[in-house]
């Protein structure tokens, strides 16, 4: 699934995207470590798996998107 990075805390590693429909949807530091990234700017387009549907959904993997 792809989505756009919106915030990111580089002291805590977490942060926010914005799925295509415009939903925020929060990443922990565990999502983050997972895809191997150092930073994250607001505005990146990234590639999220997820676990878990509607008020459960939780982000597992934040990795940049590549073509």
């Amino acid at each position: 699934m792809q989505a756009t990075a919106y915030t990111y805390d580089p002291e805590s590693r977490s942060g926010q995207v914005l799925l295509d429909d415009g939903t925020p949807v929060p990443f922990d530091a565990a999502a983050f470590d997972a895809g191997g990234l150092r930073l994250l700017r607001p505005g990146q387009r990234v590639r999220i798996e997820t676990e878990g549907a509607d008020t459960d959904r939780r982000i597992t993997l934040v990795t940049l998107q590549t073509f």
